[in-house]
C-alpha cells in the first residue's frame, strides 16, 4: 500500500489523488505529548484519541510513504511534522546500533520507501540542504530508504507526477 501524507487544501489536491491511503488535515490534529503511551500502554497505537491515532498501523501496511509538504525553513509543515511525530509507534522503544548510530528497533517487517515533494517559492539552497538531511534522517529512523526528494516552486508542478 502507498500512504500519502499532505498539507494541501482541497482545491490544490483535486488532481493529485489515486487509489491509496490518504492522510490529510480534515480535522484538528493533537500534538504528540511524548508520553510513550504508544509504546507502553497501547503498543503501536497512539493514546491520543483523534483521527490520527493509528499512524503506526498505517505505516506498517505501507511500502511507500509519499509526503507533500510546504518547505518551512528546511523542514516539513506543522501538520506533516505532527503526523511524523504521531507515527513513532511504528518502531519499538528499544534501541539497536545501525551505521554506528543508535536507532529504534523495527516493529514491522515492511521497509518503507520515502518519497518527499517539498513545495514553496524561493526555497533557498540552505533550506534544500536542511530538508534533504531531514528526510534522510527520517528514513533512517524508520529503518527505511529514501526513494526521492523533489523541490518545486508551485503545486501545479506536481500534477500527474505523484503516483
Amino acid at each position: 500500500m502507498k500512504l500519502l501524507i499532505h498539507d494541501l487544501n482541497d482545491y490544490e489536491f483535486k488532481n493529485l489523488s489515486d487509489d491509496i491511503k490518504i492522510i490529510e488535515k480534515k480535522e484538528p490534529i493533537n500534538n504528540c505529548i511524548g508520553c510513550f503511551g504508544c509504546w507502553v500502554k497501547t503498543p503501536a497505537k497512539c493514546i491520543i484519541n483523534d483521527s490520527y491515532e493509528n499512524m503506526g498501523e498505517y505505516f506498517s501496511k505501507s511500502d511507500e510513504i509519499i509526503i507533500i509538504s510546504k518547505c518551512v525553513y528546511g523542514g516539513f509543515s506543522s501538520f506533516v511534522k505532527n503526523i511524523l511525530d504521531r507515527s513513532i509507534s511504528y518502531v519499538h522503544p528499544y534501541f539497536k546500533m545501525r551505521n554506528n548510530e543508535m536507532h529504534h528497533k523495527r516493529r514491522y517487517n515492511n521497509i518503507i520507501k520515502l518519497t518527499v515533494w517539498f513545495y514553496g517559492e524561493n526555497i533557498t539552497l540552505e533550506e534544500k540542504e536542511t530538508a534533504n538531511k531531514l528526510v534522510v534522517a527520517n528514513a533512517i529512523n524508520f529503518d527505511g530508504v529514501v526513494n526521492k526528494i523533489t523541490f518545486v516552486d508551485n503545486i501545479s508542478e506536481l500534477e500527474g507526477k505523484i503516483i
